[in-house]
């Protein structure tokens, strides 16, 4: 696979530059889904609300992708009623544990591959699937993102690769 080396920043809280960015991945994570939400189960084929969040954290550091991760799920909630309540917690989870892991595996290797966004999107998924199933103890519900959402991970590892490498690369 290729392997594409790429400026990685990590902005810090006290940066400007960090809340300028960060709210530029939680628009996008608000358009993003209702632009989904137009397709039938798009929302839960394509899982959109992580797509942002992990070019966030990976382009930009953990502390980009933690606000994104928790403002974009939120804001998404308050505004159009997505993702209802009930499921709200999971996907904080899910989109925190992205955050961290895309934020940390960028650090470490220090460039952008398909088999490093790949394994962002596993760690996360699995780590936060079995979270959920703690949370709302039914493994049928907490397996959903791998029963029907793969289309959407497929989604964050290839889109994730080519919107870090070609557009924000510079």
């Amino acid at each position: 696979m290729k392997t594409t080396t790429v400026r990685l920043y990590s902005l810090d809280y006290s940066n400007l530059k960090t809340y300028f960015a960060a709210a530029l991945f939680i628009l996008g994570n608000l358009v993003l889904p209702q632009l989904c939400h137009l397709v039938p189960q798009g929302g839960v084929t394509l899982l959109p609300i992580y797509f942002f969040t992990l070019i966030a954290a990976y382009k930009y550091g953990w502390k980009v992708g933690l606000l994104t991760a928790v403002f974009s799920p939120v804001l998404n909630h308050l505004l159009f009623g997505m993702p209802p309540a009930g499921v709200l917690p999971a996907i904080l989870l899910k989109s925190i544990l992205l955050a961290l892991v895309a934020g940390y595996l960028a650090k470490r290797v220090n460039n952008v591959s398909i088999p490093v966004l790949a394994l962002v999107v596993l760690a996360y998924q699995l780590v936060g699937t079995l979270g959920e199933w703690a949370m709302v103890g039914n493994l049928s519900l907490a397996l959903q993102d791998f029963r029907i959402g793969i289309p959407g991970m497929v989604l964050q590892v290839f889109g994730g690769y080519l919107f870090i490498r070609y557009l924000i690369a510079k």
